[in-house]
């Protein structure tokens, strides 16, 4: 039978670490509780400039730099919008952003898919090799290879396309070689995605007759959809966002995406910066609306790349 001073040692030590746990616990809250409210200030703070960027789109003129600061329009002045439309070719602007867009994330999802499928799933002399010299590729800037890449776009051959003897002056060098899976951190997403399936499916279905080209497109692709949306998303916002690359190779003012067309805006209309506002707004919604959803698989993407590898 325990004694009266092992029962006291007993429930002392009980009462210890009953203590300790609990402020184990309080601290734990105390910290989850600061973090949320530094993700909070920081998220707050990113979206300080957007928010006042579209309260800015519905402003007047006399409004947007007032002192102190007019965070919302006494009148929402809608007609900011349509103004944007009528200064510059607005429709134009965006349908050529729409082309370009579609066409390069379409051949960005399906050429990486394709190279990480080879770089992941088959083995071939010198595999480890160019993989190593394609993650390489990443660590050099676009400015360094920009008049390489113009000299060759220049000297192909458009067959007449929009009217253009060569590339230049033309969508095809803005979609075109996204089709050829130049993007070496998308490859390496899907890679790192793909050496996280396991083989026996593969297998399986190789038992069964298919060939390589039916994994990928039946079993590898429709497992991979996280890492594909999460391609796209970055994909998107590469292409809808690129001004250095249309303004280079676009010279026709009637083939500007959106990006060259809202820095048209804002060297033109500089004084009309409630039109430039609306201008702007009209270019960022469209990400917004996007990226909201798709966050879901845009997350689950980052969080599963490179999970399980081999």
């Amino acid at each position: 039978m325990q004694t009266q001073l092992q029962v006291e040692q007993d429930a002392a030590y009980a009462g210890r670490t009953a203590k300790r746990l609990s402020r184990q616990k309080l601290l734990d809250r105390a910290w989850l509780v600061f973090l949320q409210i530094l993700m909070t200030f920081l998220v707050v703070s990113f979206l300080v400039p957007t928010i006042w960027m579209i309260s800015s789109s519905l402003k007047a003129s006399t409004e947007i730099f007032a002192h102190p600061i007019q965070w919302f329009p006494s009148t929402p002045q809608w007609r900011n919008y349509a103004r944007a439309f009528e200064l510059l070719p607005l429709t134009t602007f965006i349908r050529n952003t729409l082309i370009i867009v579609f066409f390069a994330v379409i051949g960005t999802v399906l050429s990486s898919a394709m190279v990480a499928y080879s770089f992941a799933r088959i083995k071939w002399p010198g595999r480890r090799f160019w993989f190593a010299l394609m993650l390489s590729t990443m660590m050099l800037p676009d400015a360094i290879t920009l008049v390489p890449r113009f000299v060759i776009f220049r000297s192909l051959p458009a067959f007449g396309f929009q009217g253009s003897a060569t590339w230049v002056d033309t969508f095809l060098p803005l979609t075109l070689p996204y089709w050829t899976g130049i993007s070496g951190l998308y490859v390496f997403l899907m890679h790192q995605f793909f050496r996280g399936i396991p083989l026996e499916l593969e297998d399986a279905a190789a038992i069964d007759g298919a060939g390589r080209w039916r994994i990928l497109a039946q079993i590898l692709m429709p497992l991979s959809k996280p890492v594909i949306a999460t391609v796209a998303v970055f994909s998107m916002l590469q292409h809808y966002n690129d001004y250095m690359n249309p303004l280079i190779y676009i010279r026709s003012m009637q083939k500007w995406p959106l990006a060259v067309g809202l820095a048209a805006y804002n060297s033109a209309y500089v004084q009309n910066w409630e039109v430039v506002f609306a201008a702007s707004t009209i270019m960022v919604l469209p990400m917004i609306i996007v990226f909201l959803f798709a966050q879901r698989y845009f997350v689950q993407g980052i969080a599963m790349t490179g999970f399980g590898g081999r």
